[in-house]
């Protein structure tokens, strides 16, 4: 029985990140050291993320005859993500304001050390929304595969998916069996790979603690603590509304991709796990040519962690410095944090990253007051990208749903469990979702 638990990645992953914790308190030094193996594993998995999204997207774009099918999968998502990413602002932000959560902290920015910030506030300056349009466009076709851009790789994917399906049939059949069959390599390597999640879940968490320790933690629990809960909250409450209306039940999605969520918990990036939630997705009964569109594309539009903590953390500053904002430049928040989320990828740190862009379009709020936050981001970034993963997972499900082509008896069989009322045992009809009606696509 032990032998058999001990056998499965995650509890491995559970084992390793104790582990981790273990030796990031006790012995600090020896901890930081261990750095290497969990940057290491997140370098192993990104190296073929690019080609994994690539030829996934490409082979389900190439294998649909009706082209303007792919393009109505990608308009309702990027709707799906505009509308629920923005509910997880306002959340943020609203949670903020009623907690007031940061208020009394009295931070001096001019007693900060700026010098810790300047990296983020450098990389802010030169963010804007032409330069997220223009980032989007590889120098280079084999460019894009270089830098791992995502949205690079995602329009390179669908132009070369078009193009193959615009060939005639004696060319575009070889062509999309061979573009298959590299799919199926690249997704071998990735199993290959994910088998040291546990080293890299050890290495990530021994860093952690012993070069931020518990303390830092400590000395601002109230935002860490508001943070995971107001994240929790939108798991279960909304992402859950969002799940019953598509016929299952948000804790079973959890369970269901528990080996994925350690992995994260690990690593603290959600692309660690791309290649094998985009997997689960079509074992739950998600068509591939939905995966392939929605899943890619909501790694840098669907980002709802991201979100609830780039107004929650701004508020905090903003109460935290005795900063006064009025109801036009909290709007003024949202708008930019509308934007600059989009492109965000599920890279440690992106999130504070577009936190830092955000605010140097209120410079009410001192960006130096950003130092205070270093200490603790790594703690944040954690569940930042648990709850996109689970975000995205949900997401993918629901455009199923929408585009009529969620198998229910998939789902349940993945599930373990009868679906929930409403699903019905044949396939959706094709139609907007009922929870679209009540604001949340």
């Amino acid at each position: 029985m032990v032998r058999r638990a001990l056998s499965l990645l995650y509890v491995q992953v559970l084992i390793a990140i104790a582990l981790g914790i273990t030796v990031g308190v006790i012995w600090p030094h020896t901890g930081e050291a261990m750095r290497p193996l969990g940057d290491g594993f997140v370098k192993l998995i990104r190296m073929v993320i690019a080609p994994v999204v690539f030829f996934t997207i490409v082979h389900g774009i190439a294998s649909v005859r009706d082209a303007r099918s792919v393009g109505r999968v990608g308009l309702r998502a990027l709707l799906y993500f505009e509308v629920v990413s923005t509910f997880a602002l306002f959340i943020g932000l609203a949670v903020a304001k009623i907690f007031r959560t940061g208020e009394g902290f009295n931070i001096d920015p001019s007693q900060m050390n700026a010098t810790a910030i300047q990296g983020y506030a450098q990389r802010a300056a030169n963010d804007s929304v032409a330069s997220h349009l223009m980032a989007i466009i590889p120098d280079t076709f084999i460019g894009a595969f270089a830098n791992g851009d995502l949205l690079q790789v995602l329009l390179l994917a669908v132009l070369t998916g078009f193009a193959i399906n615009a060939l005639p049939e004696r060319l575009r059949e070889p062509i999309s069996h061979a573009v298959d069959s590299m799919s199926a390599i690249f997704f071998g390597i990735v199993s290959i790979v994910v088998k040291a999640a546990p080293v890299g879940a050890f290495g990530a968490m021994a860093f952690t603690i012993g070069a931020y320790g518990f303390g830092s933690l400590a000395r601002l629990a109230e935002l860490v603590a508001t943070f995971y809960l107001t994240a929790l909250f939108f798991v279960i409450v909304v992402l859950g509304t969002i799940a019953r209306f598509c016929g299952f039940s948000i804790f079973r999605f959890i369970a269901y991709i528990k080996e994925e969520l350690l992995i994260v918990l690990g690593t603290s990036s959600s692309e660690s796990v791309l290649a094998q939630i985009m997997r689960k997705m079509e074992a739950l009964g998600a068509s591939p040519k939905v995966v392939g569109i929605t899943v890619p594309l909501g790694y840098s539009f669907n980002l709802d962690g991201t979100n609830i903590y780039m107004t929650l953390a701004t508020m905090f500053l903003a109460y935290a410095t005795n900063t006064h904002l009025t109801f036009g430049q909290e709007m003024t928040i949202l708008l930019v944090a509308m934007l600059t989320s989009k492109g965000a990828s599920g890279v440690t740190g992106a999130g504070f990253i577009t936190l830092a862009a955000t605010l140097s379009v209120i410079p009410d709020i001192p960006i130096a007051a950003l130092a205070v936050l270093i200490g603790i981001d790594k703690f944040m970034s954690e569940v930042r990208a648990l709850t996109n993963l689970v975000g995205n997972g949900v997401a993918c499900l629901a455009i199923s749903r929408w585009e009529g082509e969620l198998d229910p008896v998939k789902l349940r069989n993945a599930m373990g469990s009868q679906p929930i009322a409403g699903a019905g045992p044949q396939p959706v009809p094709v139609g907007p979702l009922p929870v679209a009606k009540s604001g949340g696509d």
